[in-house]
């Protein structure tokens, strides 16, 4: 008897257990539904496209070494004129001395006298401008550097409408490397306008590849040029000179050269003359000497330095929000414009960041 009970009881729960087993069964496909829909919801979570919108600070560099314009040497020939003859660099000082000096017989004298005044200088030389030469030297192949290898500091503002994007581009100062010292200047700080490149096309594709299409970048080559001097190289010679004319006037007594001139002139007609006389004109002379070396840069404008260039770079999404955040191994390729003739663009690149 309790042998069958036993048997029923089991047959029962095996049953039973059947019916929960068939119950989920039955309840599966329902769930299978549900995870239809959670699979929906995996779609959902699929990666958004890339994102080229938003403000970038670019950094562009240039090596002009095979095309920069040929006034740019005009310059360099200018500054190493005060050192190159025989006389030099006394010799150019009382040249410009000259000029400013009013008629009369000191200024004749010492026209007439002028090869043996300037050896008279000459031999006074470590006493009356000993860092003369060097500095006019080092200022000369350090224009050399920034005339052919600079950099322009840019920002690259990406917007978008529908899947399309538009850039302006502007350039906001120059980027200069001087003997590994590198420095970066506002063209605001020189009262210089910014270049500002409008409507520029914008692509980038689901594998990073940023295209930045063709546009003209305009500057003022010879602008860049004297806030390279100013700004960058007269710096690093002389930290108190703000200027061409300072750093000549700094590095040249002209109270001393006014007392030798004086008593070299002396010693040729028996009376020099004052020697404040010589110093005034010493100082107006390396002022002018410094506005002519001005000039030149000055008529390096007479053109304007044109980029025709067309950007490819890799954007970055470096905390996958999926906005390009870093402008990696950027190109530029193109034509560099001074005057009629078109060269090509070599050893152009560029990089940027998310503002």
């Amino acid at each position: 008897m309790t042998t069958s009970i036993t048997k029923n009881l089991s047959l029962s729960l095996a049953l039973a257990l059947a019916a929960v087993a068939t119950g989920c069964a039955a309840d599966s496909p329902e769930q299978d539904d549900d995870g239809g829909g959670g699979g929906g919801g995996g779609g959902d979570d699929a990666p958004q496209p890339l994102d080229a919108s938003g403000r970038f600070q670019l950094r562009s560099n240039f090596d002009l070494a095979t095309n920069a314009p040929g006034k740019a040497g005009d310059v360099v020939r200018a500054i190493i004129d005060a050192t190159d003859s025989p006389d030099d660099p006394t010799g150019w000082i009382i040249d410009q001395m000259i000029a400013k000096m009013p008629s009369g017989t000191f200024k004749t004298v010492l026209t007439n006298s002028k090869p043996f005044i300037a050896g008279y200088l000459n031999d006074r030389l470590l006493d009356l401008a000993p860092d003369f030469v060097s500095t006019m030297v080092q200022v000369g192949n350090d224009f050399g550097q920034i005339s052919k290898n600079f950099g322009l500091n840019e920002t690259l503002e990406v917007s978008k409408a529908g899947a399309d994007y538009t850039s302006m581009h502007t350039v906001l100062g120059a980027h200069f490397k001087i003997d590994n010292v590198e420095s970066d200047h506002l063209f605001a700080d020189f009262n210089v306008e910014n270049v500002v490149a409008p409507n520029v096309g914008v692509t980038l594709d689901q594998a990073g590849k940023l295209g930045i299409a063709d546009h003209k970048v305009a500057v003022s080559y010879g602008k860049i040029l004297r806030i390279g001097l100013d700004g960058a190289i007269i710096p690093m010679i002389d930290p108190t000179a703000a200027n061409l004319g300072q750093l000549l006037q700094h590095k040249v007594d002209c109270a001393k050269v006014g007392t030798a001139i004086s008593n070299a002139i002396a010693s040729v007609i028996g009376y020099g003359g004052p020697a404040s006389t010589y110093q005034t004109a010493c100082n107006q002379g390396l002022l002018a000497g410094a506005n002519f070396i001005y000039g030149k840069i000055t008529a390096i404008d007479s053109t304007a330095l044109e980029f025709g260039i067309t950007g490819t770079a890799k954007g970055i999404d470096k905390n996958n929000d999926r906005q390009i955040d870093s402008i990696l191994t950027g190109a530029w390729s193109g034509n560099l414009s001074y005057g009629p003739t078109p060269a090509p663009l070599a050893g152009a690149t560029f990089y940027g960041e998310r503002m």
